[in-house]
This record gives C-alpha cells, structure tokens and sequence, in this order.
C-alpha cells in the first residue's frame, strides 16, 4: 500500500510538472503569434495603399482617355469633311483602332494609368506611391510596344534595378508581374523615405540621424537613455527592398549590457515590427529615450 501510495504521489508530481511547463511555453507561443501578426498587419497596410494608388490612377485614366478623345476628334475634324461619307467610315475605323489599342495595352499592364504615345506604337505608364494614406511621388515609364516591348525613357531613380527587375520578371510575357514588382520597390522606397523625413521631423531635438543613404536602406541614429544619460548607437537596415521595415537593427553603447538587457532587446523588437517614426514614439513613452 505504500508503494501504490509513492507512486501516486510521484505520478501526480510529473504531471503538475508537465502543466507548469506547457504554461511556461505559452507566453513564448503567444509572442511569436504577435509578431507574426504585426508583420501581416504591415503587410496589409502596403497592399491598402497601393490599392488606393490604383484607384486613383484608374481615375486619371479615365480623365485621360476623355481628353485623348476630344483632341482626336478635333484633329480629325481639321483634317475631313464632315459632310463625306468616305470621312466618316475612316472616323469610325481610326475610332476603333486607337479604342482597341488603349484597352489592349490596359489590360496587358494590370489597369496601370497609361497614356498613348508615338503614334500609338508605345504608351507613358504612371506608377503613383503612397504611404499611410498619403500620395507621395508618381513615376513614369515609356514603353515601345513593337516590335517587342522595350523601355525607351523613364524617370525612375538610378538605385531601383530597373532593368534587372525587367530581366527577373520577364517583361515580355509578364508585363504585369513586372509592374508590380517595380511598383513595390517603389512603394517601400518611398516608405522609408517618408518614415525617415518624419523622424527629422518629429524628433529633431531629441534623435539624431548620424547617416543615411539614397535608397533608405541604410539608417543611423543616436539617443539617449534618460536615467542613466548614456548615447546609444542604433544601426537600422534594410536588406529587403520591397518592404518599409528594417531586417536588422544593432544596438551599440559604452554600457556593454545595456543592449543585452530585457528592456532593449524588447526596442529592438519594436524597431523591426513597426515604423521607425512610430517605434521611437513608443520608446519615448515608455521612457527608454530622451
């Protein structure tokens, strides 16, 4: 009887032991579920805008094609007489032509804002950013469509692999595909930017940006930890250039344990998941800086 007894007390043991680390695993369990949803948050919040970027070069298009039409119609009323039937046969069919052309070409570029040039044999594509809501620069590229389709200008910046980016998406069968990825390269790029004009903004006397690069993908800053007044050397940088968020961020300071502390292992979390403008605001709140 006392045998059974030990047991059942030995087997009661191992369980409540089992219990108590089947709790200690959930707080891991649930962090990591947070952060997973944090970066589909963000991910959500690039797809919002850049489907109101879409809707408002759908917009401009439809602007477009009634300007295009009226400027046609008064050069092909110069140049025949309205009374001819032969005129008016030709009006129908040149009518038709440039129609099938523009909605060809739309569809073939994704609804992308586009506009005819040379003659109908390429067109102007716009590709609009935003960022929170906020439109921000628009870029254009003319493209020959015959006898193959070939970008001939474009005012996209020398830093974004245009060309590479042409290559990798097969611009010739995924006319498309390559837009959109262009257009997200874009997109973040104009993130980053804006995110790194709001921390001038926003913390100018607080938050010193050190060094930065045209690409944004490289951002140093430095600030101060309040109760201990010590400078800290924070690295942000972003390898993947088709998101706002950084893929690294170093810590670097005269206190060797500072950035190995709970505390700052939590802002270097922060930094990765969130806007750097809007982490920095949470780090300030929560008295970690100056």
């Amino acid at each position: 009887m006392q045998g059974a007894s030990t047991k059942g007390v030995l087997s009661h043991l191992s369980l409540l032991e089992v219990q108590a680390r089947s709790r200690k695993a959930q707080p891991r369990q649930q962090q990591s579920r947070v952060k997973e949803l944090k970066v589909k948050v963000e991910e959500l919040i690039m797809q919002r805008d850049q489907l109101r970027a879409e809707i408002q070069t759908h917009q401009n298009l439809q602007k477009l094609r009634m300007s295009m039409d009226k400027q046609c119609a008064h050069e092909e009323d110069e140049e025949m007489d309205e009374d001819s039937e032969d005129s008016q046969i030709l009006r129908l069919m040149a009518r038709h032509t440039q129609l099938k052309d523009l909605l060809h070409a739309h569809h073939l570029i994704g609804g992308y804002d586009i506009i005819k040039t040379s003659q109908g044999k390429g067109v102007c594509v716009s590709l609009a950013t935003a960022y929170e809501g906020t439109y921000l620069d628009t870029y254009n590229l003319e493209i020959d469509l015959k006898p193959t389709l070939r970008i001939s200008r474009h005012n996209i910046p020398s830093f974004i692999p245009l060309n590479s980016l042409a290559e990798q998406s097969n611009m010739q069968t995924d006319i498309k595909g390559f837009l959109n990825t262009l257009s997200q390269h874009l997109n973040a790029f104009a993130s980053r930017k804006q995110q790194l004009k709001l921390v001038k903004e926003l913390f100018h006397k607080s938050v010193e940006v050190l060094e930065s690069n045209v690409l944004c993908s490289i951002l140093v800053l430095m600030f101060t930890v309040p109760r201990e007044n010590t400078a800290v050397l924070c690295k942000l940088e972003y390898t993947d250039h088709t998101r706002c968020l950084p893929t690294q961020v170093n810590f670097e300071c005269e206190d060797e344990k500072l950035p190995e502390s709970p505390q700052w292992k939590e802002n270097c979390s922060l930094l990765m998941e969130t806007p750097v403008h809007q982490a920095l605001i949470t780090m300030k709140k929560m008295g970690n800086i100056a």
